[in-house]
């Protein structure tokens, strides 16, 4: 055999995979949520009282895949309280499908807050975070970190993602085209994905 009989049954051996590829799947959670409330907040040993503002939440994030019954993820939390500044915080997420789905569920969020303002804090911060239809969201919230601060608060908002990409609820009335987990098998061609 040839040289070049060689190098084109290699070359067509190592392209043989892009020509027969088979279906895939990697789909990832994602969130992403507007809201506001109260919050009750002090810093400070010498401030005994706790100050109740209205504060903003702003969370992104993406996690494991949305067919799992629990999902895992990393959030960014941008809360700005009027009239101070913004606390920013990097979280950790469970979530369970339901709440994932856009239906009813809980997320349980943990991790790091920052405060560059006033005299500056850092610490912990965690929520409870219960889902329900249409991409409501209740968020209970709280922290502890340096310098004495501590917070807690209620944010309730929509999650646009759970609403519109995730939503597996009131399908009927409002049906989702191509939701991000409902079971099957996804084959990508060309930029658009179809279902089989």
């Amino acid at each position: 055999m040839s040289s070049k009989v060689r190098l084109f049954f290699a070359a067509a051996c190592a392209l043989l995979p892009l020509v027969a590829a088979g279906s895939a799947r990697a789909d990832a959670s994602s969130w992403a949520f507007v809201g506001g409330g109260p919050i009750a907040w002090k810093q400070g040993a010498s401030t005994p009282d706790y100050a109740v503002s209205g504060a903003m939440q702003i969370d992104v994030g993406v996690g494991t895949t949305p067919d799992g019954p629990f999902i895992v993820g990393g959030l960014f939390r941008l809360m700005p309280i009027f009239g101070s500044g913004a606390d920013m915080g990097l979280l950790v997420r469970g979530a369970t499908k339901g709440f994932q789905a856009g239906g009813f569920g809980v997320a349980l969020d943990a991790g790091a807050y920052a405060r560059f303002w006033g005299t500056g804090s850092g610490g912990f911060q965690g929520g409870l975070t219960i889902g329900a239809p249409l991409g409501f969201t209740l968020s209970l919230l709280g922290s502890v970190g340096s310098d004495s601060a501590r917070s807690f608060g209620a944010v309730a908002g929509i999650d646009f993602l759970r609403l519109t990409v995730y939503r597996q609820s009131m399908l009927e009335a409002w049906p989702n085209p191509l939701p991000a987990q409902e079971a099957g098998i996804w084959r990508v061609d060309g930029d658009s994905r179809a279902r089989f």
